[in-house]
C-alpha cells in the first residue's frame, strides 16, 4: 500500500471554483481509472470539464465533495449556525454562548444583564464553595436563554465540501421562495438573504439537490412521529433552542424541530418553584417576538441504540449543559422501560443507566467535574 497527499488545505488560499470543478472532474475519473492517477491528473482540462459537466447533469455529485472550503462567518445569528450544523457534513468551531459574554439588542441586553446578576447570587447561595469566576460563567450560561436565536452574535469557522456548500446555497434559495409566512419563517428568510448576499461566488449551476428532493433537515416535514425503542429509537420531547444546538453535535443522530402553537419556555432548575420562576417567565415571555434561545420547540430525535449510548457518554456528565443532561436521562429511562422484555438490549443499556458517565464501565475521567459522580445527576446548575 502507498498513501500520498494529492490535495490539502492551505491557510490564506482561496480555491477558485473553476479549480474545484476541475479537481472534482479528475476525482470522477478515478472511478473508471484506465491508467495511473498521475496520468489522470495530467489529462487535458477540456476532458476533465466534460466529465465534470456529465456528473453535474446526471446527479452523481459525490465527486464534488472532495474539494473543501474553510469559511469564517462573523456576526451570524444562532439559528443560522443551527441550520448549517444540522446538515452533518461539516466541521465547525463556534463561539460559545455558554461561557462568553453576549452583546444583544438593548431590550435583550437589559434582561440578560439583570439575570446574570440574579443567577450568580442564586448559584453562590446554593453552592458556596464555587468561586466568583465559576459562578459568573454558569450565570451567563443560564442568562443566555434570554438571547434571541436571531441575534447576530456568533462567529464560527465552517469547513464544508464543495458539493455540500452548493447544496446549502440552493437550500437557502428554495426556503426563501417556498418557506412559510409565519413570523419565524419570515425572519429565517431574511437571514438566508443576508447569507446569500455575503457568500463568496462559489456556486455552480446545476450542482444542487433539487433532483433528490432534499432541503434543510432541521425543519420537520411531519409534526408527529410514533415513539419506539429497540435496535433503533425515535422519541419526541420539548427542548429549548439552546439544548437543540447542543444535541446537534451528535451527528450520528437525527434531529428535527417544530415550533409550538403557543410559546413555552425553559425554566432553569435553580429557580424552579420559587418566586423567581414567575419573574423569569414574565421577562422571557416579553421577548417572544425575538425568539429567545430559552423558547421551547418540539424536537424529534432518532438513531441507533449504540449511538444513543455514545450520546450518554457525552451528556450524562456534571460538565454537560444541564438541560441536555436531564433530557438524556429521561430518554434513557424511557429506553430502559421499553426494553424490559428485550433482554439483550436492556442489558446492553443497563451499565449506562446508573448515573453519570464516570460510573460507566471502563470510564476514566481526565478532568473531573466539581460535582463528582454522586451529585452530577442531581445538580440544579
Amino acid at each position: 500500500m502507498k498513501i500520498k497527499v494529492i490535495a490539502s488545505t492551505k491557510v490564506g488560499y482561496i480555491l477558485p471554483k473553476e479549480d474545484a470543478v476541475d479537481f472534482s472532474g479528475k476525482s470522477a475519473g478515478i472511478c473508471y481509472l484506465p491508467d495511473t492517477v498521475e496520468t489522470l491528473f495530467a489529462e487535458p482540462s477540456e476532458k476533465t470539464q466534460k466529465r465534470a459537466n456529465g456528473n453535474i447533469k446526471s446527479g452523481h455529485h459525490s465527486v464534488f465533495g472532495h474539494p473543501t472550503y474553510n469559511l469564517c462567518l462573523e456576526g451570524i445569528p444562532k439559528i443560522l449556525a443551527m441550520i448549517l450544523n444540522n446538515e452533518k457534513v461539516y466541521n465547525t468551531s463556534e463561539k460559545s454562548a455558554r461561557y462568553t459574554h453576549m452583546e444583544p439588542s438593548p431590550q435583550e441586553k437589559e434582561l440578560y444583564e439583570k439575570w446574570i446578576g440574579v443567577f450568580k447570587e442564586q448559584i453562590l447561595a446554593k453552592y458556596p464553595d464555587f468561586d466568583e469566576k465559576r459562578a459568573k460563567k454558569l450565570a451567563q450560561e443560564n442568562a443566555r436563554y434570554l438571547i434571541s436565536v436571531f441575534t447576530p452574535a456568533t462567529i464560527m469557522e465552517y469547513t464544508v465540501d464543495f458539493r455540500q456548500l452548493n447544496y446549502i446555497i440552493n437550500f437557502a434559495k428554495d426556503y426563501i421562495e417556498k418557506g412559510g409566512d409565519d413570523d419565524f419563517s419570515v425572519k429565517v428568510k431574511e437571514v438566508f438573504k443576508e447569507f446569500l448576499k455575503a457568500m463568496p461566488d462559489l456556486e455552480i449551476e446545476g450542482l444542487d439537490a433539487r433532483v433528490k428532493g432534499r432541503s434543510f433537515s432541521l425543519f420537520a416535514k411531519r409534526k408527529s412521529r410514533n415513539e419506539e425503542f429497540g435496535e433503533n429509537y425515535c422519541t419526541t420531547y420539548l427542548a429549548s433552542f439552546a439544548q437543540l444546538a447542543q444535541a446537534q453535535r451528535h451527528r450520528t443522530l437525527s434531529y428535527e424541530m417544530t415550533l409550538l402553537d403557543k410559546a413555552q419556555y425553559y425554566i432553569p432548575p435553580i429557580i424552579r418553584n420559587t418566586e423567581l420562576e414567575k419573574e423569569w417567565l414574565k421577562d422571557i415571555s416579553s421577548l417572544e417576538k425575538f425568539f429567545p434561545q430559552g423558547m421551547l420547540v418540539q424536537v424529534n430525535e432518532r438513531g441507533t441504540i449504540e449511538n444513543f449510548v455514545l450520546k450518554c457518554a457525552e451528556r450524562l456528565c456534571g460538565s454537560a449543559q444541564l438541560e441536555i443532561m436531564e433530557q438524556t436521562q429521561k430518554t434513557m429511562a424511557k429506553y430502559m422501560e421499553a426494553t424490559e422484555d428485550q433482554e439483550e438490549l436492556h442489558n446492553y443499556l443497563l451499565p449506562y443507566s446508573k448515573g453519570a458517565r464516570c460510573t460507566f464501565p471502563g470510564w476514566k475521567c481526565d478532568s473531573p467535574c466539581i460535582f463528582g459522580g454522586k451529585n452530577a445527576m442531581h445538580r440544579v446548575i
